[in-house]
């Protein structure tokens, strides 16, 4: 309901406090009040009664001077305001300081008459109000022969009370302020700081930042807050890095699906051109050997061996394409990495192309199993090492090293290397770092899809010996896989 803890405090607790302390001070200085008018009329009466012997007297005997020196000892003897004597008629028969003239319609002159009791109450003498009290005057026969009246001003009975209820306000005040005081400042040193923390925490907890790492402060209650929101900010952080975790996975499922539906349907495509081109190119490539067989001038013989190259590099284009995006059914096995590239580089020594350059091999005799298809992983080696055999100037070196998790194939030239800012494409299918005409563009590209199939990767870097560096990974295999 309210805006923060510190004024619910002050609200709920503070002010009631203050308003019932308020109250108890009221009802306490009404009693105070009340006793103190009780005094001094209990003072008035005992004056009155001290000089009422000596004035009945004075009156029976009609001595006038007697009379005033006992009105005048009422003066010494108290504060008064006013004293007069009356008779029973309730006429005026001495008087000294202010006091009525006349009480015949004074009601409680009427009732001490009446009665022969003390009585008294407050009323107005020339302007003033004043406390009146009636003495009955009793002659030696019983009868009441008239009236004493003494009045005090009636400031006298308030002044004491006023005085009282001036201190109890000063010191309800300084109560009020001392208590709201403790109250704010005890909230601020035990509550309100630790409080303040834990808001900033909170602000300060978003994605990427759920985890709480201060230490908790405070009672017991906001520990265990703490504590709450720690557990919270764990459960968070666990949660995104799930769900982070999941997006990724299902980010590289959507892209192994995109993957092999586009590899299907150009499967598909490239089934279809080798079908619809294999015919042609077997008629151009019979009707040339038949030529060859025949006899042609030197002169036109040139022609017919550029025909032979043509339609054989265009056969090596469709293997190729067949080789990239043909679907493979899943018969992966248990295969020995290190024998595999042992028959690739004895395959490799016989290959024109590889000729002129000298391929070392290191950590080849180790036993290295990984969960291939033997043939698709041969193919992949052999585009690779053929591929660092075009492009070295005389030097290839190809190295197994055992990454623990991962098998390392790491194929090393002396060649010019591949510009950093082309690495990512050179899998790309026909994309070719050579000049137009020398390469197909998709040596690389089978390479990249046989990887994609085994689940492994492919890394560009240069060489030590100052050329290209091609590292495939390939997944091991765990002992009780084997």
């Amino acid at each position: 309901m309210f805006r923060s803890l510190r004024l619910t405090l002050v609200l709920s607790l503070v002010v009631p406090l203050m308003v019932f302390s308020g109250l108890a001070i009221y009802i306490g200085l009404g009693a105070v009040e009340k006793a103190l008018n009780d005094r001094l009329r209990e003072d008035l009466e005992l004056v009155a009664r001290a000089v009422s012997g000596p004035l009945s007297r004075a009156m029976s005997e009609g001595d006038e001077i007697v009379m005033g020196e006992s009105l005048e000892s009422i003066f010494r003897i108290g504060r008064v305001y006013g004293a007069s004597v009356f008779d029973e008629a309730g006429n005026q028969v001495a008087s000294l300081g202010v006091a009525d003239s006349d009480v015949r319609s004074s009601e409680s002159a009427e009732k001490v008459i009446a009665s022969g009791e003390l009585g008294g109450a407050f009323r107005r003498v020339d302007g003033q109000p004043v406390f009146s009290q009636f003495t009955p005057l009793v002659a030696d026969n019983g009868r009441i022969q008239g009236l004493l009246q003494i009045t005090r001003k009636r400031s006298d009975f308030h002044k004491l009370v006023a005085s009282s209820r001036l201190w109890a306000i000063v010191i309800w005040s300084a109560l009020s302020l001392i208590v709201i005081l403790v109250v704010v400042l005890g909230h601020y040193g035990t509550v309100g700081r630790h409080v303040s923390r834990l808001l900033e925490i909170m602000y300060r907890m978003k994605p990427g930042r759920w985890r709480v790492d201060e230490p908790a402060g405070g009672p017991r209650e906001l520990r265990q807050i703490y504590e709450g929101l720690r557990d919270m900010g764990e459960r968070m952080a666990a949660a995104e890095t799930e769900i982070s975790e999941r997006v990724t996975r299902e980010r590289e499922l959507a892209e192994q699906l995109e993957y092999q539906e586009k590899v299907a349907m150009i499967g598909r495509v490239a089934g279809g051109v080798a079908h619809e081109l294999g015919a042609p190119l077997n008629v151009i490539q019979g009707r040339a050997h038949i030529l060859r067989r025949v006899g042609l001038p030197d002169g036109q013989q040139r022609h017919l061996d550029d025909i032979e190259h043509q339609v054989e590099r265009m056969t090596l284009i469709i293997q190729q394409l067949l080789d990239c995006f043909r679907h493979v059914p899943d018969s992966r096995r248990i295969t020995d990495l290190a024998s595999v590239l042992r028959t690739v580089i004895q395959r490799i020594g016989d290959d024109p192309k590889c000729a002129n350059a000298l391929v070392a091999t290191h950590g080849l005799d180790q036993l290295a199993h990984i969960k291939a298809e033997p043939t698709r992983l041969e193919l992949a080696c052999v585009n690779v090492i053929r591929n660092a055999c075009q492009a070295s100037k005389s030097r290839v070196q190809v190295s197994l090293i055992d990454g623990g998790e991962h098998w390392e194939v790491r194929v090393e030239d002396d060649g010019t290397g591949i510009d950093p800012a082309v690495r990512e494409r050179v899998f790309e299918p026909f994309y070719s770092t050579r000049p137009a005409g020398e390469g197909t563009g998709l040596g690389l590209a089978v390479v990249g899809s046989v990887l994609k199939e085994h689940g492994g990767y492919a890394e560009v870097s240069e060489s030590e010996f100052g050329g290209c560096r091609m590292s495939l990974f390939w997944a091991g295999v765990s002992g009780h896989e084997q």
